[in-house]
């Protein structure tokens, strides 16, 4: 029985990890298709494999997620987890359907968060305050303003260049700095299913705390992420690379190389699960702001911080939800 349930799991958290790729598909891409630096399905091309590829370069955030909760051992511990996915599922389901780029990191977080709570299980609150919730609130302010003073440096540095050419060699740059955000986005977002997965089978006794990731986790992890990521995400990309500001070559490069810095930077030396969607927008901001700020849609950027704010309550309330309806069938 038990076994079943960590398959449940396994199958669950690799479904969230699907959806994952296809909400956060914009992330990487919206800005480059928007601006005409790459065709929507090479970007989607693109994107998919450096997602894959990007799973493969760490495991610091895989931990950090494992470590939100301790959700106890056997069968219950199994349905909190599980309970946990099936809110981040819904609240990842319910933004995509409005085309709200929401950070599914966070749905994530307050999915087991919530379950653990209504169960009465242990929230680990240090490791979710100093790794999720601080790094939630700074990290939008750090890419807008360095998407600002980046594009202010650009803007100065290419101040006598010829627009039409500038503007070609911005598409090709493009190429690269998408690539990058996109391997960003696998380094990050794969991981935490990757995290989630490792959580179930330490709490099923499958594995130790200090065990490494097993090879088939992370594999899972890297190809459900690619192949919602290959399926698209029209809804968002659309919010994502025309609704908030009407982008440029430069403007989109900028943004793209801003938020992709602040990704490694966040995995490899914070070890922080931040958000791609918080970090990719506000950086479009930031570079948006530098038009004027009337240029920025904040009519829209005000609904997509709405949806930043609801995320994590609103996941948590969906897993908790889900936990109760499930504690009526356990023994």
């Amino acid at each position: 029985m038990e076994l079943a349930i960590i398959i449940a799991v396994v199958v669950v958290a690799l479904v969230f990890d699907y959806t994952n790729g296809f909400h956060d598909a914009a992330n990487a891409i919206a800005t480059s298709v928007s601006t005409g630096a790459l065709k929507p399905r090479v970007a989607l091309a693109m994107a998919a494999v450096m997602n894959f590829v990007g799973a493969f370069l760490g495991q610091k955030v895989a931990q950090t997620v494992s470590e939100t909760i301790d959700p106890g051992t056997g069968t219950h511990g199994l349905v909190i987890v599980m309970c946990g996915l099936l809110g981040a599922i819904t609240w990842n389901l319910i933004t995509w359907y409005y085309g709200l780029p929401s950070s599914s990191s966070h749905a994530l977080i307050g999915g087991l968060v919530g379950a653990a709570v209504a169960a009465g299980a242990t929230a680990n609150w240090d490791v979710v305050l100093e790794k999720v919730v601080l790094p939630m609130f700074i990290s939008p302010v750090v890419a807008f303003s360095l998407g600002f003073a980046v594009m202010i440096g650009i803007m100065w540095a290419f101040r006598n260049a010829n627009p039409a050419r500038a503007n070609r060699g911005f598409k090709v740059a493009q190429s690269v700095s998408a690539a990058a955000m996109a391997l960003g986005h696998g380094l990050q977002d794969a991981q935490k299913t990757m995290g989630v997965i490792f959580l179930a089978l330490l709490t099923g006794g499958y594995v130790s705390a200090s065990d490494d990731l097993p090879l088939w986790v992370i594999v899972s992890a890297a190809t459900a992420i690619s192949l919602g990521t290959w399926s698209g995400g029209w809804r968002i990309m659309r919010t994502l690379g025309r609704r908030i500001i009407h982008l440029d070559p430069a403007r989109g490069f900028a943004a793209e190389s801003v938020a992709a810095s602040v990704l490694y930077t966040t995995a490899y030396v914070f070890e922080a699960p931040i958000s791609t969607t918080h970090t990719i927008t506000s950086a479009v901001m930031g570079v948006g702001a530098t038009k004027r700020l009337s240029a920025v849609r904040w009519g829209v950027a005000k609904s997509i911080l709405t949806a930043w704010v609801l995320t994590f309550p609103a996941a948590a309330l969906v897993a908790a939800v889900c936990y109760w309806v499930a504690h009526i069938f356990l023994p």
